[in-house]
């Protein structure tokens, strides 16, 4: 059984970081693309950034390029993405999606989902 359990958010006023976690089980973890949506209240699930199965190709939403750092570490079958400089606009529900070999560009496709973690940044 495939599960992703996203953790690491919170609470956080504007300016400041969060590193959020995706931890994966039951699949092959080096053989799937990650990647990180959010869907913020009254809004569509949105792209956020991924990271290929290979992990050598990284893509980021504009909004957050310069800002986020996404990254994986295959000894802990873990994802993460690193949040700095956060904006109010940065509210939502954060996701990790993993689909088999992706090449994590923007509009890949997602097999698995976690059930996802709130991030909520005061201004």
């Amino acid at each position: 059984q495939v599960q992703l359990v996203e953790s690491g958010g919170g609470l956080v006023q504007a300016g400041g970081s969060l590193r959020l976690s995706c931890a994966a089980s039951g699949l092959s973890f080096s053989s799937y693309g990650m990647g990180w949506f959010r869907q913020a209240p009254g809004k569509e699930r949105e792209f956020v950034a991924a990271i290929s199965w290979t992990g050598g190709s990284t893509y980021y939403v504009d909004s957050a390029k310069g800002r986020f750092t996404i990254s994986r570490d295959t000894a802990k079958n873990t994802v993460y993405l690193q949040m700095n400089s956060l904006k109010h606009e940065d509210t939502a529900v954060y996701y990790c999606g993993a689909g088999y070999r992706s090449s994590a560009r923007p509009g890949s496709q997602y097999m698995y989902w976690g059930q996802g973690t709130q991030v909520t940044v005061s201004s």
